[in-house]
Formats: C-alpha cells, sequence, structure tokens
C-alpha cells in the first residue's frame, strides 16, 4: 500500500533567496537580503517544504544546470533557468517596461510589444511546470509578485482543487490606469486562479475588486469573488520586517564602530537619511529638490544639517534609469557647489548598495529618515528605520503614497508632489521636540513589533485556509445513481413528502421573453405523478409574479410562493403575504433602471407588486455584462439606506426588500407540514436561502455547477425533470444523470 507523502508548502517567486554568481573560479552561492527571503526562510527550510524561482544568473550548460540544481535542492530550492532572451523579454521588457510604470502610474513610461508579452507567458509557464512538476494535490502554493500574474491559473487548469495563494509586492493600480494594458483581462483571470490574493493596503485591492468587476464582468461581495465554481477571497495584509532582527542588529558592536566612523566623516550636527533603490517611482530628484529649496528658504540650517542619499544601482542600462541618474548627479552636483563649504557637504551622495550593518549605522545617525517616493507598494526603509532607533529618537517623513503610511500614522506624512509641504515637513523633523520624537516612535515601534514578518506569514496562510475551508464546505457532490436510487426508496416509504421546486432553470429553460417559458405537457405530467402519493405537498417556489403562475399552475393540488416568498397560496386557498410589505420604494428605482434600458439595447424592466427586475438575457454579450457592473454597483448604493436588496440571477437583476426570501416564505411551509421526506431543487442564488432553511435530513440540489449550500449539484433541467420522473417509477432505471 503506498503511502501519501506528507503536504508541502511551495512558495514561487521570480528570484531564489539565494543568488548564483558566475566567475572564473565556477559558481558562487550569495544569500539575498530581503524582507521575503527572510520572513519566508521559517517555512521553506522546514519540513519537505520548498522555494521555486530563478537562481539569478544565466546557465547555459548541462554541467552548471546539473551542478546549481543539486546544491539548492540540498537547501530545498529548485531552480527556473531562463535565458538571455528570457531576461530581455519577460523580465526587462513585460515585467519592468510594461507593468511596473503601470502598477506605479507612470503609463508614459509603459511599453506596448506582443514579443514582450509572448515570453511572459511562456516564462510563466516555466514557472507553472516547475511547481507541477514537484507538487502533490494536498500541497500549499504561494506565489509571489507581479513577475508570475499568470501562474495561478496555469496550475488551476492542471490541478483544479490546489490550495493557490497570490501576493501582490506592489501597488496594484486603479481601474483606470490598468483598463490601458492590452493584456488587462488575461492577466486578471490568471490571478483568479489563485484562492487567496494579497495586496498591502485596502486601496490595493479594492482597485484589484473594482478592475475584476469592470474589465472581467465577475462582481464581488465583500472582498469574495465567485468564479469558476470557486470562492475568491481579496484582501490587504501590509508585510513587515523582521523587528527583532533589525532591533538587535543597531545594537551590534560592528553596527557602532561604523557609526562612530561615519558621524566623523559627516561632521554635521543632523543628518537626515534618504535610502532608495534607483527607479522613478521613488521621488529621489523631488525629494533632492526640496531639500534644495528648503536651504534656501531657512538658510539658517546651512552647516548644520545635511542629507545622506544611498541610491542603490537598479537597471542602470536602460535609458529612462540612465537618465534619472544623470537627473541626480547633476542635481547633487548643483546643490553641493552653490552652498557646500570645505567644512560641510550638504548632500553625502553614495551610488552603491551597502551591507545590513552599515545600512543599521545610518539608521541610528540619522535624525531624520526620508521616505518620499511618487508611488510604493509598501516601503521597507521606512520600517528599518524605525525598528533600529533603540532611543526612541528621531523622526520619519513619509510619503503617503507608500504602503508603510497606512500603519506609520504617527510620521510626518506628505503629498511628494507638494514641495512646499515636503519643506515645511523637513523644519518641523528638525525641529521636533525629543519628548514628541519619542511618543511617535514608540507608538509605530509597537506597531511594527506587532505586525512583523512572521506575523504577515501566518496571517496569509490562515487567510489561506480560510477560504479553502469555505470552498470545500460549499462544494458541492454531483447527483450520482446511487443518490438518487435513495432518495427514491425514500420518498417511496415516507407518510408525508414536501417538495420546494424553484421553476426558471430549474423545472423549465430560461427564454429571451420570461412570458414565454411555460410549462409544457411533460412537466404537467410529471408534477400530476407526484401528486397522486398521498400526504405529498409541491410547492412552486419562484421569482415570478403571482397572476403568473396562478395562470400556469391553478387546477392543480399545488402550492404556490410568488415574488422570492412576497405571495403564499396554499393549493385551492387565497394569496397571503407574511409580512407587511411596502412599494413606496419603487417608483424611483424604477427611473434609474430605465435609464439603463435607454442605452441599453434589448434590455427590459419586469415590475412586480413587491420587486423591480431588469432583463439583459437579449442584450449583445460584453455590453449586458458591463451594464450589469455598473447597474449592481448603483444598486447597491442606492439600496444601502433603504431597506433593499439586489440579487444577481441568470441574466437578471432583482431589487426586493431584504425582508423578503424564499428561505424565510420555505420556513412557514416546514412549520405548517410535518412531513419526513423534505427536498428542495434551485438554480440561483435566492435559491441558497432555500437550502439553508432546510433541516438537515433534506435532499437539497442545486442545478449547475455553482457552489452552493445544497448538498449535490445536477446539471441541466432535463436532468432534474428526469430525476423528479424517476421519484414515482416503481423500480429505479438506468437514466442519463
Amino acid at each position: 500500500m503506498s503511502v501519501k507523502p506528507a503536504p508541502k508548502t511551495i512558495i514561487v517567486s521570480n528570484r531564489l533567496p539565494v543568488k548564483v554568481v558566475k566567475s572564473a573560479e565556477g559558481l558562487d552561492f550569495q544569500a539575498t537580503e530581503g524582507g521575503l527571503a527572510t520572513g519566508l526562510g521559517s517555512i521553506y527550510k522546514s519540513g519537505n517544504n520548498l522555494w521555486i524561482g530563478w537562481p539569478g544568473a544565466t546557465l547555459t550548460t548541462k554541467e552548471e544546470k546539473k551542478n546549481t540544481t543539486e546544491i539548492l535542492e540540498s537547501q530545498s530550492m529548485v531552480p527556473v533557468f531562463l535565458t538571455d532572451e528570457d531576461l530581455e523579454l519577460y523580465y526587462e521588457g513585460f515585467s519592468n517596461e510594461t507593468l511596473w510604470p503601470n502598477f506605479h502610474y507612470f503609463n508614459q513610461y509603459s511599453i506596448f510589444d506582443e514579443n514582450t508579452w509572448e515570453s511572459y507567458k511562456k516564462v510563466n509557464q516555466k514557472f507553472a511546470d516547475a511547481v507541477l512538476a514537484e507538487c502533490n494535490a494536498q500541497d500549499t502554493i504561494w506565489i509571489h509578485d507581479y513577475q508570475l500574474l499568470l501562474v495561478p491559473e496555469l496550475l488551476r487548469k492542471k490541478k483544479p482543487d490546489l490550495k493557490i495563494g497570490f501576493f501582490l509586492h506592489i501597488p496594484f493600480p486603479s481601474y483606470e490606469s490598468f483598463r490601458l494594458l492590452p493584456r488587462r483581462r488575461e492577466l486578471l483571470l490568471g490571478m483568479l486562479g489563485a484562492d487567496f490574493l494579497g495586496f498591502h493596503t485596502y486601496d490595493d485591492t479594492r482597485h484589484f475588486l473594482s478592475s475584476v468587476n469592470r474589465l472581467a464582468g465577475i462582481g464581488n461581495d465583500h472582498g469574495i469573488i465567485n468564479h469558476n465554481n470557486r470562492q475568491i477571497m481579496a484582501d490587504a495584509l501590509p508585510m513587515g520586517i523582521d523587528y527583532d532582527k533589525y532591533h538587535q542588529t543597531a545594537a551590534h558592536p560592528e553596527t557602532l564602530q561604523k557609526e562612530v566612523e561615519y558621524r566623523t566623516a559627516i561632521n554635521t550636527p543632523q543628518m537626515m537619511l534618504s535610502i532608495d533603490r534607483l527607479d522613478y517611482s521613488k521621488g529621489i530628484p523631488q525629494r533632492v529638490r526640496a531639500f534644495e529649496k528648503f536651504l534656501e528658504k531657512y538658510p539658517q540650517y546651512q552647516r548644520k544639517v545635511s542629507l545622506v542619499m544611498i541610491v542603490v544601482p537598479s537597471r542602470y542600462q536602460v535609458d529612462k534609469y540612465k537618465e534619472l541618474k544623470e537627473e541626480i548627479d547633476l542635481l547633487v552636483g548643483r546643490i553641493n557647489g552653490q552652498f557646500g563649504r570645505l567644512s560641510w557637504t550638504p548632500v553625502h551622495y553614495f551610488y552603491r548598495s551597502y551591507p545590513l550593518h552599515a545600512l543599521s549605522a545610518f539608521y541610528r545617525m540619522a535624525h531624520v529618515g526620508f521616505v518620499s517616493p511618487l508611488r510604493d507598494g509598501m516601503n521597507l526603509v521606512a520600517k528599518e528605520f524605525i525598528a533600529s532607533k533603540l532611543e526612541k529618537k528621531g523622526v520619519l517623513i513619509l510619503s503617503e503614497m507608500a504602503g508603510a503610511s497606512k500603519e506609520l500614522s504617527d510620521a510626518i506624512l506628505v503629498n511628494p508632489n507638494n514641495q512646499t509641504q515636503m519643506i515645511e515637513a523637513i523644519k518641523d523633523a528638525l525641529e521636533m521636540s525629543e519628548e514628541e520624537q519619542i511618543r511617535r516612535m514608540t507608538v509605530m515601534q509597537d506597531t511594527l513589533q506587532r505586525y512583523n514578518i512572521y506575523h504577515w506569514v501566518d496571517l496569509f496562510m490562515n487567510r489561506l485556509d480560510h477560504v479553502k475551508k469555505r470552498q470545500l464546505a460549499q462544494k458541492t457532490k454531483i447527483i450520482d445513481e446511487k443518490t438518487i436510487t435513495t432518495i427514491r426508496k425514500e420518498f417511496k416509504k415516507a407518510k408525508e413528502r414536501l417538495l420546494f421546486l424553484d421553476y426558471d432553470g430549474t423545472l423549465t429553460g430560461f427564454h429571451p421573453d420570461p412570458q414565454l417559458a411555460i410549462p409544457n405537457d411533460e412537466l404537467y405530467e410529471i408534477l400530476d405523478e407526484i401528486l397522486k402519493y398521498p400526504n405529498t405537498h409541491v410547492v412552486i417556489i419562484s421569482g415570478r409574479d403571482k397572476t403568473t403562475l396562478e395562470k400556469w399552475f391553478t387546477g392543480r393540488r399545488m402550492d404556490l410562493i410568488a415574488e422570492h416568498g412576497v405571495w403564499l397560496r396554499k393549493a385551492g386557498g387565497e394569496w397571503e403575504t407574511i409580512t407587511h410589505l411596502t412599494n413606496m420604494w419603487m417608483s424611483n428605482i424604477k427611473d434609474v433602471l430605465e435609464g439603463y434600458v435607454n442605452r441599453t439595447p434589448g434590455s427590459f424592466i419586469e415590475e412586480k407588486d413587491y420587486s423591480l427586475v431588469w432583463h439583459y438575457r437579449k442584450v449583445e454579450t460584453g455590453l449586458g455584462e458591463l451594464r450589469t457592473r455598473e447597474l449592481m454597483s448603483h444598486l447597491k448604493y442606492l439600496a444601502s439606506n433603504q431597506n433593499l436588496q439586489v440579487l444577481e440571477g441568470d441574466m437578471v437583476i432583482e431589487i426586493k426588500s431584504t425582508e423578503v426570501n424564499k428561505g424565510r416564505a420555505a420556513t412557514n411551509w416546514l412549520k405548517r407540514y410535518k412531513a419526513d421526506f423534505v427536498m428542495a431543487i434551485g438554480d440561483d442564488w435566492t435559491d441558497e436561502d432555500t437550502f439553508k432553511a432546510m433541516p438537515d435530513t433534506a435532499h437539497t440540489i442545486k442545478v449547475g455547477g455553482n457552489q452552493s449550500a445544497a448538498k449535490y449539484s445536477i446539471f441541466g433541467t432535463d436532468k432534474v425533470r428526469d430525476m423528479l420522473k424517476r421519484l414515482t417509477m416503481t423500480s429505479s432505471k438506468t437514466s442519463n444523470l
């Protein structure tokens, strides 16, 4: 007997936490510094977990690849080898010249090239194949960042039940920016292969949901997206840092030694610190200009404060980045040339990277941390600066465009495009009292200590587990022969039977004109056969108006529930309502619906006693979905303070009172009869209330493949009718169910 392998977690990112460096002596393996590598180290290094990614070098020979694979696998890593062409087109091309500028709102820099898109798809498939070669059905896959947006769906196609999480480490742009991408829909559908999608901020999450809604035609309910019969959750989970690591490094003897060395070299009473990777999203020129104008406006600070600016080289071979570096070089040269003295350098500019202890020394020294990106997903430098302040003295100037600003509200928050505000922020920071500095720093340190990188990892995994459990709880089992035979036997031996049957989409198919979807002779015969059994009650529970239902089923011993529970009628009795309802709201909502009908050819309004329905079955494909998203958003806003609910059905949107639902009406019938056989069949979201109201012993059946509270699913109205026929047969017969 084979033993199932233990479930494992597979982390997938563009880069591995180890970098391979080629030299004349051979291959050198160097650990990469970074919050992600630190935080996920506790995952991929434990058990049989893995990290899959590019090793950081182009390896061409079989021997190089073999040796690299063996060494990395011994450290729980699996390499994905990329060619120079892959790096040029997939990484430098689509990832960094198309997605990066668009996601950071620099659309003027975005380049749209079909060749880079094809490469992006090809490399995403490489990563997916690498995961599929390593994963089992019970494994957890955690995919990271914008370079791998297609991987979730590629995995989902091959392994539909796989547990997949995705986290985006850069901002997700607003709909207005994202819609400019030529391949926007493919990217969204790629991401929706995940079960849980994490973003740094609520704004990022909101932008993603808006784009999914308006570009892919898929709505959501409080961050829960229903797509391809799965519930997908999107939520904000701001990434933290390894707080203790930075706090302890700040007290390390090597750090203290470097601090003394740097203080002596800079020799300025107050120091401001700026650390960035070279990128146009970081707002470096704007920051330097603000410092220049500060020295002009407040000359008393000349010779008293210096800006230490560390710029880490990045993509220096790309023209835009060359131009950016030249601009920074000129600005720094101009300031130092204009204001500098033999004993004082206004800007100490270093175009290089520094090891951790050196960075920590700069963090310790700085009176002011100056972090002002034009747009940033999180910005961990701001958090590292806070964590390194052992004496709790220091001030952080932080751009409100950085994700970190949502957590670090005790920093001095600035709009990096507002130079006047930046200048005054510098002055306020330099003049802030020690008491105020300590108060603010204490609050921010407490926040970062609690919401650290390990908390982030745990929270992400918990949310992923949560949504997967929700999926499993709502996953319906396709009804089979054995189940139908069991149901038939229970129906036969029951003393009293109660069947709740939805009409449209359940007993009969949909019709472009709802009034033409009338019962045919076959349906009447099926229902009549069921009703021949004594103590058997059939309840047609529909969104249809009472006049239509009465016309179709008068003369038959059938109970009727109309308009989702507004109107109730026992067989042969009079119509009644279970609640006191008003339709005063309908005229205002109808005016809104009329506006959408006027600009959506093929749509129309159905007016019932206590509800309104907007139909778009006849509308051009694409336009109907677009108008639906707009209308749903509009109606939910209007309904929020009017005690109304907006329901999305099959090519319809219905607005009715929150006091009315099929479940409440069905409960009324469950109380009237003491049935020992109960069945409910329905096809859309309105029927979920019916399923939830049923006793545990009831047979609940969902028509179609969507997730449901029903126990079973069945596909198509023909199969529903076939199953109902078999309830009354004297013996079980083979069917096409």
